[in-house]
Parts: structure tokens; C-alpha cells; sequence
């Protein structure tokens, strides 16, 4: 068995007097979907959260590809977000720019030159078939497009982790087998470990 890129153990976060999470464990392997599963309000998006440093465990240890996320300081652990991909259950689209700035957002804040990031763009639209729609208004497209724009967002800097937090569940029944086609066929053609939230 390979050693897994983000390891959870021995978990306690609370909010308030309300425990959260109680001890647990959890291992997400790379080339993986890693299904996070239970009804509203028990914690699924603050376990990915956590993973993602925006919060800190009471005690326990969460490491990403080794590392100690809580333990980092913080120029450390932007860089280390640097590596990670989140796709919102709203999308979570900038709504003032287009297809295009949308996904070169990422790739501006890191800095990259004109050239990488013309590049990383068409190569990100690409993967999800929107190239055509480079210049269109972010306001101007249908449910699908929307998330598949911000599955693209996520996708750009090619990260070594994509958290998924309810990325279908606001899209009707034939977008979502169509969109859980497409997050299964990218998994398997970039390979990075997909932890899924899901009610």
C-alpha cells in the first residue's frame, strides 16, 4: 500500500461545547476518490477545513504529503495551498469577469507569467470543453458551464489534491451523472486523491 498524501489522525475539533470530530482517523491515497459522507451539520466541510489549514484542531494531527498543516508557518502553508484545488458546491465564480479571468485567477495570485497563464487557462477549458466559451461573462452560462468553469478553476495549477465539497448537488439529475463522468475521467487522467463531500 502506498503511503497516503494526507493523513488524519487522532482528531478533536469542537465548536463551542459541541464536538465535532472525536478521535478520528483517515487516510486519502493518491489516484483515489475518497467519498466524506452525512447528513447537514456534521462536519464534512470543516474535515476539509482542516486539511486546508483555514482551521485548527483542538488536538491531532493532520499532514499533507508529510507535512504537519498545522504546524507550518504561514508562508509555509500558503505554498502548501498553492498544491491544493477546491471545487464549491456553489461554484463559488467571480461574477465580474469572464470564462477566461475566472480560471486565471489562481495563476495571477501565484504570480506566473503572461505566458504560463494563457497557457494554463486554454489548457484548463480544455479539460472540461470550454474553450469556446473563453470570453463569455461568467453571469452568461447555464448550471453546467458554471460548474464546469469552476471545476476548471480548480483544476489549473494542476494540484496534487482537489477537495470536492458538494460540487453536483445544485445541479439537476443529467448534469450530475454528466459531471460525475467527467470528475472520474479527470481523476483518472491527472490522478490527484479527491476527497468527496456528499449528504
Amino acid at each position: 500500500m502506498t503511503t497516503p498524501l494526507v493523513e488524519i489522525r487522532d482528531l478533536h475539533f469542537a465548536r463551542g461545547s459541541r464536538p465535532i470530530f472525536d478521535g478520528i482517523d483517515l487516510d486519502i491515497h493518491r489516484g483515489k476518490i475518497t467519498a466524506i459522507m452525512g447528513p447537514s451539520g456534521t462536519g464534512k466541510t470543516t474535515l476539509l477545513k482542516l486539511i486546508g489549514g483555514q482551521l485548527r484542531p483542538q488536538s491531532g494531527r493532520v499532514t499533507v504529503d508529510g507535512r504537519n498543516v498545522h504546524t507550518l508557518r504561514h508562508g509555509e502553508l500558503y505554498e502548501l495551498r498553492k498544491r491544493m484545488g477546491m471545487l464549491f458546491q456553489s461554484g463559488a465564480l467571480l461574477t465580474d469577469l469572464d470564462v477566461y479571468e475566472n480560471v486565471a485567477f489562481p495563476l495571477r495570485i501565484a504570480k506566473k507569467s503572461r505566458r504560463e497563464v494563457e497557457d494554463g487557462v486554454k489548457r484548463a477549458l480544455d479539460m472540461v470543453q470550454m474553450g469556446a466559451l473563453i470570453r463569455r461573462p461568467a453571469t452568461r452560462l447555464s448550471g453546467g458551464q458554471q460548474q464546469r468553469l469552476a471545476m476548471a478553476r480548480a483544476l489549473v495549477q494542476e494540484p496534487d489534491l482537489l477537495l470536492l465539497d458538494e460540487p453536483l448537488s445544485n445541479l439537476d439529475a443529467k448534469l450530475r451523472e454528466q459531471m460525475r463522468v467527467e470528475l472520474k475521467t479527470l481523476q483518472q487522467r491527472l490522478g490527484p486523491p479527491q476527497p468527496y463531500v456528499s449528504h
